[in-house]
């Protein structure tokens, strides 16, 4: 530790009578405290002119509470030196929504520029009009010309023309009616109940087509197919871990249809393994929120996994969220078995009975005692007795016994 500056001053020496009295501040003509500072603590700039008489601006008045008495020993400073440099305060967390419960992901923004429209078809019989039309005209083209066969003439009883063959515009004229033929034919396709077509041209979204029977579609168009009937699909079980962090297996049981065949098809590469990823997804977020089983008392305010409506209502509207944005109306989601995993399901299994047989005891202790009161209220009723406390006491614990002996064993028996 160094050693603390002597005062020039002798008055500010600390003599037998006690240290002196301190300086009032601003006057430098009385006697000057010793000043004693801790070797961590930084010397100020001002001990080093403390000798200088140049006086110093007073303070303000104001009431200050007693000082206590100093001690031998050098007093320490209370607070560390401050750093040219203040530290920031660490920023609090964001306050959740709800006591403890994080905010949920926002389910995807279906696109408002994809929606499902009345693409470019007409009914396959005009289509086959008019490619008939087409093979008529080519056709008497042909023969007027000259050049249709000798055989097919005699089939068709016309009479023979002159082979002069054809000029220009007759030549362009049988490839337009072939043109127009081959369009015709090759557009007629075959709609089918619950099933729809997407169309895309060079890229781009034409339109679908729900139409049955016999359709003509342009054959310059990308066809793609998508089932819009009502399906059902039944997972496999699945790992999911409830609020306890036990392990579950969970199968659910989705009914779901296509209802935007353009957003089906071209939002995700795959809207059936969408669903079924999205379905394992909610499944665990959903089966997170509540424990499987609740051993506690009573155990008919707290909500577990048993309860299949409420669980299946949340499957659904949480499901039907995240799936809206591709084209898919999920219509329920339930689950039809929620079980233990094979490594904890034996212990679990024990502790179902245990809370069974616990609730079971306390059943029957509950009537006994009900009946041991209405047996010993009776008696002093009807005048039948007459007990002090002490006897009223060993009858109540021998009808208890009683009871509760004939309860068990029948109990068991049964």
């Amino acid at each position: 530790m160094p050693v603390p500056e002597e005062p020039k001053d002798p008055e500010q020496r600390k003599g037998p009578e006690g240290p002196a009295e301190p300086a009032a501040p601003g006057d430098g003509t009385g006697p000057r405290a010793l000043v004693v500072r801790n070797r961590h603590d930084s010397i100020p700039m001002d001990l080093l002119f403390r000798g200088d008489t140049a006086e110093l601006p007073k303070p303000t008045k104001t009431t200050h509470a007693p000082k206590p008495p100093q001690s031998s020993q050098p007093a320490q400073s209370s607070q560390p030196p401050k750093s040219p440099h203040p530290a920031k305060s660490p920023q609090s967390p964001r306050p959740t929504e709800g006591p403890g419960a994080a905010k949920p992901p926002s389910p995807p923004r279906p696109d408002r520029d994809l929606a499902e429209r009345r693409g470019p078809a007409c009914s396959g019989w005009w289509a086959l009009l008019v490619a008939l039309l087409a093979l008529a005209g080519a056709a008497w083209l042909i023969w007027s010309g000259g050049l249709l066969p000798v055989r097919i003439t005699d089939l068709l009883a016309l009479p023979e023309r002159p082979r002069d063959g054809l000029v220009a515009w007759q030549w362009a004229a049988v490839g337009g009616c072939g043109v127009v033929a081959l369009m015709a034919l090759g557009g007629l396709t075959r709609g089918r109940v619950g099933s729809a077509w997407t169309l895309s041209l060079f890229g781009r979204y034409r339109g679908s087509v729900r139409r049955t029977g016999l359709v003509w579609i342009s054959p310059l168009m990308l066809r793609r197919r998508v089932d819009v009937r009502l399906r059902h699909w039944r997972s496999e079980p699945m790992t999911a871990v409830d609020a306890e962090g036990i392990e579950l297996r969970v199968v659910v049981l989705v009914v779901w249809q296509v209802k935007d065949a353009a957003r089906a098809l071209l939002t995700v590469d795959d809207h059936l393994a969408y669903l079924r990823e999205q379905v394992e997804a909610v499944t665990a977020r959903v089966v997170s929120r509540l424990p499987a089983d609740s051993f506690r008392e009573p155990a008919d305010d707290v909500r577990t996994l048993r309860d299949a409506e409420a669980v299946g209502d949340a499957l659904g509207a949480t499901l039907a969220a995240e799936c809206r944005a591709v084209g898919i109306e999920v219509f329920s989601a339930r689950p039809t078995r929620v079980e233990y995993a094979p490594e904890v399901a034996a212990a679990m299994q024990r502790r179902q009975l245990a809370a069974i047989d616990a609730k079971h005891r306390d059943t029957v202790l509950t009537s006994v005692l009900d009946a041991v009161d209405d047996t010993v209220r009776r008696l002093t009723e009807r005048g039948l007795v007459t007990l002090d406390d002490y006897e009223r006491k060993a009858l109540v614990k021998d009808l208890t016994v009683a009871f509760y002996t004939a309860r068990g064993s029948a109990v068991d028996t049964h």
